[in-house]
């Protein structure tokens, strides 16, 4: 078993560097099939970079009355903060908002006089709500309100106005948008994949053509499947091999031209640093795409020249 195995891997080495300019076109073709591969992967963070930026920026405002109870507030805030859906809840209480309406008018002066001349703090406390995913709101505020009408006319009474109504409609527009956005990722990745693999498939393919009269003559003097196979899917696991380390390299000064681009773009992701920080993972991915993609065409495409 051992020779044999050292056979086939020779003769694959040897089928590598004889036929080399079969190789090379094959090694170019798995290259752009791997860089489709690995680009899907940078467009997919960077997508998702994006969502998430849109995510963490969508929240609702619950504005209790003036003379709420903090304590109350705060139990509020406790039974929403157990809630599964509930990602975090920021309590704002009344002075912290008047301190926050103090920085934004600081170059109002009107405004800020006319302030100073109200006896009491007129702003309210509130709960900003961040949930997981922006299509959990609606039952938060279902399970908010039902929640404060349980606990009888007083506790009910303590909320002011719950800002979800006037946001409704910008909130189902948003989540349209993210589920329309990852299903179209989803269609465009598995096309482009399929495209990939059906390319590949037909390169090697050919390259294989070249040996059918050798695999003709093997067939005849009694040679075994596997042994016929063996070099060709070696071969086509080598043309993995190089091709990978090719991509992976020219990915490296891609992202880092495009880094600064799509770090001013996108704000949250400089595609450079992403490519160092997830090199392991793209590594395996492209490296393990171009071994499998290499191995399963060979061994697929030297089927048809098995038959006498």
């Amino acid at each position: 078993m051992f020779l044999t195995l050292k056979r086939i891997i020779r003769t694959g080495f040897i089928n590598f560097w004889r036929n080399s300019f079969v190789s090379l076109a094959s090694i170019i073709v798995l290259v752009i099939t791997l860089f489709v591969i690995g680009s899907l992967v940078f467009v997919n963070a960077m997508l998702e970079s994006s969502l998430a930026q849109i995510k963490d920026k969508v929240d609702i405002n619950v504005y209790f009355v003036t003379d709420a109870p903090e304590e109350a507030v705060l139990e509020v805030k406790r039974a929403l903060e157990d809630l599964p859906e509930v990602e975090r809840v920021v309590y704002i209480s009344r002075e912290k908002a008047l301190e926050n309406f103090r920085a934004r008018h600081a170059n109002d002066q009107v405004t800020l006089q006319a302030l100073e001349e109200l006896d009491d703090n007129p702003l309210r406390a509130s709960l900003r709500i961040k949930a997981k995913d922006p299509s959990q709101y609606g039952a938060i505020v279902t399970y908010l309100e039902n929640t404060l009408k349980e606990g009888g006319p007083d506790r009910a009474s303590l909320i002011s106005k719950i800002n979800y109504n006037e946001n409704r409609a910008a909130i189902e527009n948003l989540v349209r948008i993210i589920n329309s956005t990852e299903k179209f990722g989803l269609v465009l990745t598995v096309t482009l994949i399929i495209a990939s693999i059906l390319i590949t498939f037909n390169t090697i393919r050919l390259a294989i053509y070249t040996a059918r009269d050798e695999i003709a003559v093997m067939r005849l003097v009694g040679a075994s499947f596997a042994y016929i196979r063996g070099p060709f899917v070696f071969e086509g696991i080598m043309y993995g091999v190089v091709a990978a380390l090719v991509t992976l390299v020219a990915f490296y000064p891609l992202t880092l031209w495009l880094g600064p681009a799509t770090e001013s773009f996108f704000g949250s992701i400089n595609i450079f640093t992403y490519y160092m920080q997830n090199f392991t993972t793209l590594f395996s991915i492209i490296m393990g795409s171009g071994i499998i993609l290499g191995a399963v065409s060979s061994f697929l495409a030297v089927k048809k020249f098995l038959r006498l």
